[in-house]
């Protein structure tokens, strides 16, 4: 069987989101004849996360640009050694060195306003009869915070059904880098209120990526995406070419 000689893009949504906040992403995907992929990520820890991932990612045949979305770029960060994963393209996210946590990232930096936003959920864990504690945004703060120019009334439905973040996910070092050895692409959303720019700026620099900044609140698919199509696109292109 042959396998697709273009690359299926896979899209890795982050904390406090879901897979549908590609909802315009992908229409300019697929309006340019790439195949894309957006699983549901657990949010339950980078390790896992990035296991999940990465056998989505085995599952697909051919070669696969990953582009993850805020936590999302610290899933493929981890997930991205797989072998049919041609490049990376961090959006608005987090670029880990191996060995580094995205608390201690995070903490290189001032904090953004998400930072007294934050509320903090007990819940299950499955087998014991400890809990985990779940993250998320208060709803009245998430659409300043999260979506300040995505229209109020998506950013009202996207502050009630957010998909909360483990607090361990915070803690977890990186085991890898893939963007070590994977041509990657970043883009910085400068208006961004959810995670301070300059946290992502330092990790695109230090990982040498090709970068794009963006007037743009944190949720930049949502709010420019054919900017954000524009750069898959390249690393499309760019993955083919390197």
């Amino acid at each position: 069987m042959s396998q697709p000689a273009d690359p299926t893009v896979v899209l890795v949504h982050g904390a406090f989101a879901d897979a549908s906040s590609f909802a315009r992403l992908i229409p300019e995907l697929t309006a340019a004849g790439l195949r894309v992929v957006a699983p549901a990520v657990p949010n339950r820890s980078l390790v896992g996360d990035a296991a999940y991932i990465a056998s989505v990612v085995r599952s697909i045949p051919g070669p696969v640009v990953l582009v993850g979305h805020s936590y999302g770029g610290a899933v493929i960060t981890v997930a991205g050694l797989e072998d049919n994963v041609r490049a990376l393209v961090y959006l608005a996210g987090y670029a880990l060195e191996k060995g580094e946590s995205l608390g201690e990232l995070q903490g290189r930096f001032p904090d953004s306003p998400l930072s007294d936003a934050l509320v903090y959920t007990p819940f299950p864990l499955e087998g014991t009869e400890e809990t985990g504690t779940d993250v998320s945004v208060e709803v009245e703060k998430f659409p300043a915070i999260f979506a300040a120019d995505v229209e109020p009334e998506l950013a009202a439905v996207l502050a009630v059904s957010q998909r909360p973040l483990a607090a361990r996910a915070f803690g977890e070092a990186a085991p890898v880098a893939a963007w070590r050895t994977k041509p990657s692409w970043g883009l910085v959303a400068t208006s961004d209120r959810t995670i301070n720019p300059d946290v992502e700026r330092f990790g695109y620099e230090r990982a040498g990526m090709s970068v794009v900044e963006v007037d743009s609140s944190h949720l930049v698919m949502l709010a420019h995406p054919r900017r954000v199509a524009a750069l898959i696109r390249e690393a499309v292109a760019g993955s083919a070419t390197g």
